[in-house]
Parts: structure tokens; sequence; C-alpha cells
């Protein structure tokens, strides 16, 4: 994408009433004043709120959005060239359950109040396989500490990648703190009875790993 393509976009990003980009500053100085008031400021309701992480080009969140009217959804990036396309389709469709945050995914305890979030997606994140970039590793143990924060006793983390390591590490993670989990499948497409947002709901790099014959993985847990 090019330069002017990219600030074009960051521009119509910030005429999106759907849209919130927090400084660092903002955030860990707690003065983020939607931390804790996502429901009431931004939705104006008390349905469930869920979180994708790492959501691209939103169109998982806005395509759940759409099946879950009675939840509200948002999508988390530090890349806003990528999700205003799915903060455009939101407006253009007016699609009112769905909001998209600016920020890093390690910043996530810092907008969201303890217990504020009812569940979260993880879908296609980089499984930085390096071991020097574990700590970037969306599922390692100080993610999901942060994750525990600020989702309810009840609430359940999705991880759905195309990366069998991924899938193995946070398995064996899992299991290894004794979390619970509640399902785990190595091929979501080839097994009956998988549920029906994992497959049904699909990212563009989704579509095309699906087009090279990969094997798409999903776990449902919670954390202890």
């Amino acid at each position: 994408m090019g330069s002017k393509n990219k600030l074009r976009r960051f521009k119509e990003n910030e005429t999106f009433g759907n849209v919130f980009q927090p400084t660092r500053d903002e955030l860990v100085n707690f003065s983020f004043d939607l931390k804790g008031n996502w429901r009431k400021d931004v939705f104006k309701n008390q349905n469930p709120i869920v979180l994708e992480l790492g959501c691209g080009k939103g169109e998982y969140s806005v395509a759940l959005a759409k099946k879950y009217p009675d939840k509200n959804f948002i999508g988390i990036d530090i890349k806003g060239a990528r999700f205003w396309r799915g903060a455009k389709t939101a407006v253009e469709e007016s699609i009112p359950n769905v909001a998209f945050l600016r920020t890093q995914i390690e910043l996530v305890d810092y907008a969201f109040s303890e217990h504020e979030v009812d569940e979260i997606w993880i879908t296609f994140p980089d499984p930085q396989i390096k071991y020097k970039r574990t700590k970037h590793r969306m599922t390692n143990s100080a993610f999901l500490k942060r994750y525990k924060k600020i989702l309810k006793p009840n609430g359940v983390v999705n991880l759905k990648t195309d990366s069998e390591f991924m899938h193995g590490y946070t398995l064996g993670l899992l299991h290894g703190e004794g979390h619970k989990v509640l399902y785990a499948n190595h091929n979501v497409y080839k097994q009956e009875g998988s549920p029906e947002e994992v497959t049904r709901i699909q990212t563009f790099y989704e579509s095309q790993y699906l087009e090279q014959n990969k094997a798409i993985t999903y776990i449902r847990f919670k954390i202890k």
C-alpha cells in the first residue's frame, strides 16, 4: 500500500464514529475515558463485549457483529490503515454493534476495566516462532494474564490459526498451566460439528490459506 493511500485511510479513520485511537500515554496514565464505559458511551446498551485482537482488515469483527446483533464487537489492531476497511464497511452498512480500537495488544488491559469483556477472539496471529520473539506471542503466559484481568470470570478465549506450531504451543501452555480447554481441533473444516462461527466466517488471509489446502486449527478455552 502506498504512503498516500495510507495517509488517506488514516485521515478517513478520524472521521469515523466507530474508530478510537488513544495515545499510549492516555492509556498508561489512566486518562482513557472509555475504559470501563464502552457499553454506556459507545454502544449505548448492556450487551456482552467481544474483542478481536489483531483484527487486520476487520472482516471477522464485522461478520460477527452482523451474525450476533445482541453482542458488541471491538476489533483491535495497531495498523489503522488495515482496519479502515472494516470500519468503513460498518459505517456504510450502518452496523451499530462494532467498533475499532487502534492500539498495541500488550496495552489491552489499559483500554478495558476489570471484567468488562465477555469473550476474546485471536485470529491468525503471527506465531513468532523465533525464540527471541516469544514475548510477542499472543497466547504466552504474560498475555493470558492481561486477558484474565479484563475478562469476566466465565469469559472465554478463541484462537483460530493456520499455524500448527501456534496451535501446539498454545495447547501445551494451557494444559501445563491448568487452564480449561473447552474445544480443540487441528482441522476445523474437515471435522464435523465444528462451531458455526469458526467455519462460516473467514478472514481475507484465511480464504487464501484454504485455497492452498492449509489446515485451519481452533482452540476455545477459559483462563483459570
